[in-house]
């Protein structure tokens, strides 16, 4: 089970698209289809075919994106989480063969796109929860257990 929380940003972006897929996107493509559907024959029209399978597209995304952020509780920066890392911590941690990884640790529905965000549901997210600078993070993998030590923890600040 996913964790329904989201940071602000997250939540944001989420909203803006929702927005541009019902005010711009799904008109312009209802246009289309309206166009399309017309121009008479549909089983031979690429048009209509392709649009109809677009405005479906839209119609999902938008359904899943309305149920979404009616779940979805954001987490704002808290001056208490200074020092620990917690939901929406940039964390940047090492191995003891000096390899670093830095990442965002966010909700499930943010981490699509971004390399450097992972999911406060993965292992690694789960062995970070509490940690400071200095402390070892053991991480169950399929291969076995990986070792991680804290090097810095910073939040993004709202403004």
């Amino acid at each position: 089970m996913k964790t329904k929380l989201i940071t602000r940003e997250g939540y944001d972006k989420l909203k803006a698209e929702l927005d541009f897929l019902w005010r711009i996107d799904r008109p312009e493509v209802t246009k289309k289809v309206t166009w399309a559907a017309s121009l008479g024959d549909r089983s031979e029209n690429a048009d209509y075919q392709y649009n109809k399978k677009r405005l479906r597209e839209i119609d999902r995304r938008v359904r899943y994106l309305t149920k979404c952020l009616e779940q979805l509780r954001i987490v704002d920066y808290s001056p208490q989480q200074e020092g620990k890392v917690f939901f929406g911590a940039w964390v940047e941690i090492e191995n003891d063969d000096g390899e670093t990884k830095r990442f965002r640790i966010v909700g499930y529905d943010e981490i699509f796109g971004r390399k450097d965000y992972i999911s406060i549901d993965s292992p690694m997210a789960r062995a970070l929860l509490k940690k400071e600078p200095g402390d070892l993070a053991v991480v169950q993998t399929p291969v076995g257990e990986a070792s991680w030590y804290v090097n810095t923890i910073d939040y993004v600040k709202e403004s």
